[in-house]
């Protein structure tokens, strides 16, 4: 059994995820599309701090600037696990935001339900995980994904759910200086919305596209241009609807060798690929840290 816990220093860990694939088959009546993606972590993350309080009030002390408290998913998460549950304690919640914002890696979902399991030990309403997860649907669909804290093979809008292994390479991420609307980018008349649906078996054989990068670089060129200088040294791809972008490299030396590379201008870093969020420990982690 692995066991959300907070790391050494207290901190909650939000993880980013990683979109290896998406692929768009058709818009659904309620205007959502229908997707095949696959996720995986990586060990980049935001970092919570929540402090219980008596008074059943729910306030976010730090965070992303351009965020007001009452729009941010952390606080409507904590209101959501009040009304589902009857909780009438609060808390006071810091965000050490270190994922970039419109940049497809799932910052704000990850910090959603980081903030769900957190105030579920510490309020003590113990919700089954799969209820935590119906629960992050209703705040978004990339939810689901970092309540169950493993690497999946998603569908749907992508709340369908599959674990899957995966290799664990080191990445190279690239951050453009620009946040990608994903809004706009579904909502696009030359996005590719027909591709017929694979199977998980054809995207371990390198089937692996993303349907949403010929939009994206068409309206946004800051991505095209790093997009281009990636590709000049590496397999590039998109998360997501973006900005984002990566590549994977064989080892950490040669992540950090293509990362001493980057213009300096354009944002980067290096991370590990995670079957598992880092949210989690297992029962030996868990014994080691008490």
């Amino acid at each position: 059994m692995w066991i959300p816990r907070p790391d050494a220093d207290g901190a909650w860990l939000a993880p980013a995820k990683l979109n290896l694939m998406l692929r768009v088959l058709g818009r659904r009546p309620d205007g959502y599309h229908r997707l095949q993606t696959v996720f995986q972590f990586v060990d980049r993350c935001d970092r919570l701090f929540f402090e219980p309080r008596a008074d059943g009030r729910v306030e976010r002390l730090d965070g992303p600037a351009e965020i007001p408290p009452e729009q941010d998913l952390v606080v409507r998460a904590a209101r959501a696990l009040q009304a589902e549950t009857g909780c009438d304690a609060g808390v006071s919640i810091r965000v050490d935001k270190r994922l970039p914002m419109g940049g497809g890696l799932g910052g704000g979902s990850s910090d959603a339900a980081t903030t769900l399991h957190a105030l579920n030990r510490l309020w003590g309403t113990a919700l089954a995980t799969d209820r935590l997860a119906e629960l992050g649907l209703r705040l978004g669909a990339d939810v689901p994904v970092f309540v169950r804290g493993e690497a999946a093979w998603g569908e749907g809008v992508g709340e369908s759910l599959e674990p899957v292994e995966l290799a664990t390479p080191w990445y190279l991420v690239l951050v453009p200086r620009c946040q990608v609307s994903t809004a706009a980018v579904f909502g696009d008349p030359g996005l590719t919305r027909g591709s017929a649906p694979i199977t998980l078996a054809d995207f371990l054989r390198g089937n692996a596209d993303n349907d949403c990068l010929a939009t994206v670089l068409a309206n946004y060129p800051v991505v095209a241009s790093a997009y281009r200088w990636l590709a000049e040294r590496a397999e590039a791809k998109l998360t997501g609807t973006g900005a984002c972008l990566f590549a994977a490299l064989p080892d950490r030396a040669a992540a950090e060798r293509l990362r001493g590379e980057v213009p300096p201008e354009l944002p980067a870093f290096v991370a590990r690929g995670r079957n598992r969020s880092p949210l989690f420990a297992s029962p030996r982690d868990e014994d080691a840290n008490s």
